[in-house]
């Protein structure tokens, strides 16, 4: 069963933000208690969080698909729908996050790491906190906001010091259970090592830890073998260590060919990948060779006569049996020295500086477009634009109203006279097939709360009909002969009246 994954697709939802409630106070004796509609409770965030304990992305291997708790809507009487609570996912150190086009979104090291994966929406607005001096009872509500949802791809990239590379059945899982109480599979076959191996060493008073990433072969950065799959294992290793089989037995296989195979194949996967990040290539971090199997006597030999060839090329050489234990203690204190050098000259973490982006001048937060394919429309794009149209309630006029108060305000229909739109063309507000569609209707000077009407009703929605030419002059001389009679019955009166 597999126990160790590196890798997966994870689908985040934050959790959705709870309506406004539209509510009046009704009370006896008080007619005008005004409204009482609260605010809806906004979503919860899913957040990931480095845990130490945490070693692996199986559980999101098993259940990718992970929501936060939605906030529940508003009540009269001014109660506050209660907030969804954010959901944490404990992820190994060293995980960076990526969009499904492989940008990086974040690289958590270090325990207590957090990124929020997928935010929750806001909470809807109550008729109460829209209510103003000429809105005095509003009859409508703000909707919650959806929260976020992203497919993010989950990559593990160990975090030690020391990486110990070479061909399969070298014996880096052997040096790493001599140098450790680290125990992995250690058997006689190649591939044994399907999955990277941690194991913490002590020398003296320095602490390193050493990762023994599955074997390469050539082509390994092409995809060949298990090497591709765990080669982003090394990328954060300070030291490089080059275990050497000297006793190998099969056909044009030596330590010095080994060597050249595996150097090739790092140099290849970073500059296909560009996986330095700022860091130090791969190929120039300090790096040591280790010729392993000297208690075969034909292993020793070799090792003896390839050691001149490996110095010269600036190599630091130190032979090894994981079987006898012979030359691991001068091997763990050359580690901790090249260790301490790589951490002594690691830059020291910049302060944590905010960085202050005023907003642009004339920069008005939306933009409206004139998109043409099949017919002609306008697309207005802008965070606030789209955010106010997910939180209309269409059904409701009085709600439309104020959102074309709010489009108005910020200057969307002087963008919309500006590129060419006229009354009764199609605009879009939000993405391409998610948007919303209108067909414009330029609003009044006057604002909705200026307005009168039934409440949830807006004048400027309603079908009103316009009197022609003749029929406004008919309606003048019916007003005219109505005061006509009017002023006969009242000298028929008088004269019966004998006034």
């Amino acid at each position: 069963m597999t126990s160790f994954v590196d890798r997966v697709l994870l689908h985040a939802h934050g959790g959705d933000g709870g309506n406004g409630c539209a509510s009046v106070r009704r009370e006896k004796f008080k007619p005008l208690g005004g409204p009482d509609g609260a605010n809806g409770g906004s979503g919860g965030d899913v957040v990931l969080v480095v845990d130490p304990q945490t070693t692996t992305l199986l559980d999101y291997h098993h259940a990718p698909h992970r929501r936060a708790t939605s906030g529940t809507q508003g009540a009269g009487d001014m109660r506050t729908g209660r907030n969804g609570e954010d959901l944490e996912l404990a992820v190994p150190d060293g995980t960076v996050v990526k969009d499904g086009r492989g940008n990086v979104l974040a690289d958590l090291v270090g325990a207590g790491s957090r990124f929020v994966a997928a935010q929750g929406g806001r909470g809807g607005l109550g008729n109460a906190a829209l209510a103003s001096p000429r809105r005095k009872a509003p009859g409508f509500a703000l909707l919650g906001e959806p929260g976020q949802e992203h497919d993010l791809v989950l990559e593990l990239k160990t975090v030690a010091d020391v990486a110990l590379v070479g061909y399969p059945s070298a014996g880096k899982s052997s040096l790493v259970a001599a140098l450790s109480a680290a125990r992995p599979k250690i058997a006689d076959y190649p591939f044994t090592t399907l999955v990277p191996n941690l194991g913490v060493v002590q020398a003296g008073e320095q602490r390193f830890t050493v990762a023994d990433v599955p074997g390469l072969i050539p082509g390994a950065s092409e995809g060949k073998g298990l090497g591709l799959e765990f080669l982003r294992h090394i990328e954060r290793c300070a030291v490089i260590v080059h275990v050497l089989d000297c006793a190998t037995l099969e056909p044009g296989r030596d330590p010095i060919s080994d060597l050249d195979v595996i150097e090739a194949e790092l140099a290849a996967y970073a500059a296909d990948l560009e996986i330095s990040g700022g860091r130090t290539p791969l190929t120039e971090r300090p790096q040591l060779v280790v010729l392993n199997k000297i208690d075969v006597p034909e292993a020793r030999d070799l090792a003896e006569l390839v050691r001149p060839d490996l110095e010269a090329r600036g190599l630091r050489v130190l032979e090894i049996s994981t079987a006898s234990h012979e030359g691991l203690r001068p091997l763990t204190f050359a580690l901790a020295e090249l260790v301490q050098t790589a951490r002594e000259a690691e830059p020291a973490p910049d302060p944590t500086r905010i960085v202050m982006r005023p907003k642009a001048a004339g920069d008005a937060g939306f933009t409206v477009t004139r998109r043409s394919t099949d017919h002609v429309y306008y697309l207005v794009r802008g965070d606030k634009p789209e955010r106010w149209v997910r939180q209309t309630n269409f059904a409701n006029d009085e709600a439309v109203g104020y959102l074309a108060d709010r489009l108005a305000r910020i200057g969307v229909e002087q963008k919309l006279f500006a590129a060419g739109a006229q009354a009764g063309d199609e605009v879009v507000i939000g993405d391409g097939p998610n948007g919303v569609v209108f067909d414009w209707e330029p609003t009044m000077s006057t604002g909705a709360e200026l307005l009168g009407g039934p409440r949830g009703s807006d004048l400027r929605l309603e079908e009103r009909h316009r009197p022609t030419r003749s029929e406004k002059r008919e309606q003048f001389h019916e007003r005219m002969d109505a005061k006509a009679a009017a002023r006969d019955e009242l000298w028929a009166e008088g004269e019966d009246s004998g006034s």
